[in-house]
């Protein structure tokens, strides 16, 4: 994977604000302690056995993980704050898991590749730019506070993109699949926003 694909779009990321809380909650939504259950349908179960990661679409050839194969690529710790449209904030939250340039970069991403569409097992679509997925700012979870990541927050696996909101996170992530052009996922072709900035506040179309 070349340079241009880690550099296009990148826009960069709110500037730390320290230990001042208040500056770390978005407008328009208030701070939890919980981590509240919200999901488009019921909760598919993966046995690991059968679960497995790909990436897609716009690729000199499709790449393929297993379970096993995915929890031997480098990983990292990562805490950030989350957002969820329906108004929810909570900080510092703590996850283990893959990052989006490192698993692009097994991948012979062709140049026409702008965007990708997230899928995930029960049928959960997302579409992101490119630009908003690389450069640390995206990565592919399995543990949650320490401890695997339980089927209700997303288990086996669920995208993270804490700097959006947090439908943009996809549950139970299956793949990743790289377009040319932007393709709504479930809930951007219902009239939530494209992009979905928590500190824009882009809820919904038209935001």
């Amino acid at each position: 994977m070349g340079d241009r694909f880690v550099s296009r779009g990148f826009v960069g990321r709110r500037p730390d604000s320290g230990g001042d809380t208040a500056s770390r909650i978005p407008p328009g939504q208030y701070l939890t302690d919980d981590f509240p259950v919200l999901s488009a349908g019921p909760t598919p179960r993966i046995p690991l056995d059968t679960w497995e990661f790909t990436i897609d679409g716009l690729v000199s050839q499709p790449v393929r993980w297993s379970w096993a194969e995915f929890q031997a690529l480098p990983a990292r710790e990562w805490t950030v704050d989350i957002s969820c449209v329906t108004k929810w904030t909570k900080l510092d939250t703590r996850w283990r898991g893959v990052s989006i340039d490192d698993l692009l970069a097994a991948a012979d991403l062709d140049p026409r590749a702008q965007f990708l569409v997230a899928h995930s097992y029960g049928g959960y679509t997302t579409n992101l730019p490119l630009g908003e997925a690389l450069n640390g700012q995206a990565f592919v979870a399995y543990e949650y506070g320490g401890a695997p990541l339980e089927p209700a927050h997303g288990g086996p696996a669920r995208l993270v993109v804490p700097h959006l909101y947090l439908w943009k996170s996809a549950k139970w992530v299956r793949g990743l699949h790289l377009v040319e052009r932007d393709e709504p996922g479930f809930w951007e072709s219902l009239g939530y926003h494209n992009r979905g900035d928590p500190w824009r506040e882009e809820r919904y179309s038209g935001d």
